[in-house]
């Protein structure tokens, strides 16, 4: 915890399963470009989901600033962030991958204050760019309903990404140099207010990997509160490095298939009756294909 007076403003969660390479480059980034300079008092909590490796005796001795959490378990991403989040006190709390980076324009006091100054938004997303540079499209993203998802992968929305009625899934026909609603963020940075998550509760569990952020972002909108794309603040993502020592071929399939179950199972979750069991009929199919059943 950085210490300085008052109650804990904000408090980020790291989530770390067997990624010591890139959770020390994010809390060395997090020390050098954000807590030297910060105004405010911060806690910094690692939730480590059973790691195998050496990365949280690495943290216990280079990085006496984190409070460590072990699970025990592997939790899966709403499972271990929902532990830190029982934990956290402070007034905003903000996700965190373990293989993010702060640069100089990590200055996460300026997420605080627009907080602060509008009472309203209840999430809001920094510009999470890649490492080369581009948007992670992640950061940026409307609520995937069957249409918007349709449009995405049937390449639509490549073709006319300035059109609304085509750009949906990736809100690619807004202005990415100016701060304005969203309808969902990525859980690898994200800020959320306190007194929301006291209303809506934590990540959904069912969701063990992906879709969990998509859905806590939906029932942050469905409580009243908007989530905000500000773009004056970045933050780098080493994106697919968490968890990377464990990605043999046969894991990466495992990932890819929760990836797609996830879709599933928010379609059955936010969807199902609203739709003619048709469209689930195909939204499976596409899963099985998509996880190479055909």
């Amino acid at each position: 915890m950085v210490k300085k007076n008052g109650k804990i403003t904000l408090s980020l969660i790291f989530l770390n399963y067997n990624s010591q390479f890139w959770i020390k480059k994010a809390l060395e980034s997090l020390n050098a470009f954000y807590l030297k300079k910060t105004k405010y008092k911060i806690e910094i909590l690692v939730v480590d989901n059973n790691s195998t490796d050496h990365s949280i005796s690495m943290i216990k001795n280079d990085y006496k600033f984190a409070r460590i959490i072990q699970t025990g378990h592997n939790l899966g991403f709403a499972g271990g962030n929902n532990v830190g989040l029982k934990t956290a006190k402070g007034k905003y709390i903000m996700l965190l991958n373990s293989d993010v980076e702060f640069t100089e324009k990590t200055n996460l006091d300026e997420l605080i204050n627009y907080m602060d100054n509008n009472q309203k938004v209840g999430a809001v997303s920094p510009k999470v760019e890649l490492t080369n540079g581009d948007l992670d499209k992640a950061c940026h993203r409307g609520e995937p309903t069957p249409w918007a998802a349709f449009t995405h992968y049937s390449k639509l929305a490549k073709l006319l990404p300035k059109r609304k009625l085509f750009g949906q899934y990736h809100l690619s026909y807004k202005d990415l140099n100016i701060a304005h609603s969203i309808d969902a963020c990525t859980g690898a940075a994200m800020m959320v207010r306190k007194s929301v998550i006291d209303k809506i509760g934590g990540l959904d569990e069912t969701f063990f990997m992906y879709g969990e952020d998509l859905d806590w972002c939906k029932r942050i909108r469905e409580s009243g509160n908007k989530i905000i794309y500000y773009p004056n603040v970045v933050i780098k993502h080493h994106k697919y490095k968490s968890g990377i020592k464990s990605h043999s071929t046969g894991i990466s399939k495992k990932i890819r298939a929760q990836f797609y179950e996830s879709m599933l199972k928010y379609y059955d979750k936010h969807y199902k009756k609203q739709y003619p069991q048709i469209v689930r009929f195909f939204v499976k199919l596409f899963v099985f294909i998509k996880k190479g059943g055909l």
